[in-house]
């Protein structure tokens, strides 16, 4: 038997790359295509803003006025919202929202979850950037 010849013979190699290529390409053409089909690339959502907030509570006697204070990260663009809510009334910030701006609710009740919350351009996601309790 020669050893040579079989270290020599490359004859098969070629046709099972061609195969392995071939079905890698399938693959990649009808995952482009699914993908098309079934309109998953439009459902790419927006991110929520990285916008840190603090929260001032000013006691009024009975309730507090409540401010939220954005004190750092993303500033969020005009496309997009962010309300302050205490979950019966709602106020907007207005945009764009940058370090320094704050928004004020009055005659929060206590033990009452305050929360900021951003909304995206389309309207399609929203997300709570930061949430406090009155005392």
């Amino acid at each position: 038997m020669n050893f040579n010849a079989l270290f020599d013979d490359d004859r098969a190699v070629s046709p099972v790359i061609g195969v392995i290529l071939m079905v890698a390409i399938t693959v990649i053409l009808a995952a482009v295509i699914g993908s098309f089909v079934l309109g998953l690339g439009n459902s790419v959502q927006q991110t929520a803003p990285n916008a840190n907030f603090q929260f001032d509570f000013e006691d009024t006697g009975s309730d507090y006025d409540v401010t939220a204070t954005h004190t750092g990260g993303d500033t969020i663009s005009d496309a997009e919202s962010v309300n302050l809510t205490d979950g019966s009334t709602s106020v907007g910030f207005g945009t764009p929202v940058s370090a320094g701006d704050s928004k004020t609710i009055n005659n929060v009740a206590g033990d009452t979850t305050v929360r900021v919350i951003w909304t995206s351009e389309n309207g399609d996601s929203s997300q709570t950037l930061a949430e406090e309790t009155t005392p």
